[in-house]
């Protein structure tokens, strides 16, 4: 995602994550799936029973936000899907948060038809943890949902200032053309509404996974969502693993990151156990 303080360089801005949606009779036309991801044939297994839906956020592609994340999960035996959404000005996930949703979903009924699978699970990057929350309150989404993973989700925005990186948008691009930027503000009228109902809804289980490095969704404790331990588990990074220094960028790549994930895909029912102690490198 790319929020941010005023402080911030443009380095630190090159972030969140998103694309278009792809359906699966289109699958073979789609040249920057990140590995393992997007193979419209694969059939959930009995251990394994809930496909993965990947969602990226603000400014990326699926193929740039889950380039190790996408095989890790393929080896370890799911379903994988990633989807490229919210382009607007050739930038992707720059639409308003809202319509984005509005692609998720016929993506997420594309990934049920083409599985055969009741529900999915999907695990976002910023914008992309945050944005299947309206899919899931507002447009009727929860019950095709067992748990969303958001990785530095932008769950209440951010106090910072959207900046687009310039390294992934086209030179003529400004913020003012990013609709999600304008809606990842704390406080925008989008936050409002996404939480008048609450942190959740009745039905998924949440897991959300935060470093207190993030630069660009802050205050990082932002992230995290309220509702019944049964239901909820907020996890920081450093809380498992002081050394840590993982930024909000990269946390997709964590190594850390990708173990609480695989754990929180291989719940049964509820989040993460908030007591998993992953392997620090």
């Amino acid at each position: 995602m790319s929020l941010l303080t005023k402080t911030l360089s443009a380095a630190a801005i090159a972030i969140l994550a998103g694309s278009l949606a792809v359906a699966p009779a289109h699958a073979e036309t789609v040249e920057l799936s990140p590995p393992g991801a997007n193979d419209w044939s694969c059939k959930p297994s009995a251990e394994h029973p809930y496909p993965v839906v990947l969602v990226p956020g603000t400014f990326e592609s699926m193929e740039k936000n889950w380039s190790t994340l996408s095989p890790y999960l393929k080896s370890a035996g799911y379903c994988v899907f990633a989807l490229n959404y919210g382009e607007t000005n050739g930038v992707y996930a720059t639409a308003p948060v809202a319509k984005s949703a509005q692609e998720l979903a016929p993506f997420v009924d594309s990934v049920h038809a083409a599985t055969g699978a009741k529900k999915v699970d999907l695990v976002g990057h910023s914008q992309g943890g945050m944005m299947p929350r309206y899919y899931m309150g507002f447009l009727g989404g929860a019950k095709y949902v067992h748990q969303l993973i958001g990785i530095a989700p932008s769950n209440h925005g951010t106090e910072g200032v959207i900046v687009p990186p310039p390294s992934v948008v086209p030179a003529n691009y400004t913020a003012l053309g990013c609709s999600a930027c304008a809606d990842q503000q704390a406080g925008s009228a989008f936050m409002q509404k996404l939480n008048s109902i609450g942190d959740t809804v009745a039905g998924p289980s949440y897991t959300v996974i935060s470093t207190v490095h993030d630069e660009v969704v802050i205050p990082y404790n932002s992230q995290f969502l309220n509702g019944p331990a049964r239901q909820v588990t907020n996890i920081t990074i450093q809380d498992k693993c002081p050394a840590d220094a993982f930024e909000h960028d990269q946390t997709p790549n964590d190594p850390v990151v990708q173990q609480i994930v695989a754990h929180a895909l291989g719940k049964v029912s509820g989040p993460a156990d908030p007591a998993y102690q992953p392997r620090c490198l």
